[in-house]
């Protein structure tokens, strides 16, 4: 792992990374090599592929509305005020994005791509 650190980060002087060119933005918040905080802005129509990683993930919605989607096929909507985890190498994708969302997540341990 590395050893890299931001232990203080402002939301508004984190850099946005775009995904998805005007669907998924990402701003990679504080972090260490255990942990990672990142804050997500999801626009309507997004649909993001069944993937995994290494990395648990555990996510809180603080707006708008999404579907996840899992491989076996299971799948659940979050809203405002939803939490979730995925484990690691569970896979999962995002099926639709209903409404702009916001979306904040841990990966634990840090993923390296997104520092």
């Amino acid at each position: 792992m590395s050893k890299e650190k931001v232990p203080l980060a402002e939301l508004d002087d984190a850099q946005v990374v775009e995904i998805k060119p005007g669907l998924l933005m990402r701003r990679t918040l504080a972090y260490d090599d255990q942990i990672m905080l990142c804050h997500f802005i999801m626009e309507k129509g997004l649909k993001l592929e069944l993937h995994k990683h290494v990395a648990v993930q555990v996510g809180y919605v603080i707006s708008g509305r999404l579907k996840f989607a899992k491989e076996d096929g299971t799948s659940f909507v979050a809203v405002a005020g939803t939490s979730y985890v995925f484990d690691s190498n569970e896979v999962h994708g995002i099926e639709e994005v209903f409404e702009r969302s916001e979306v904040i997540e841990c990966f634990s341990p840090m993923r390296p791509e997104y520092a």
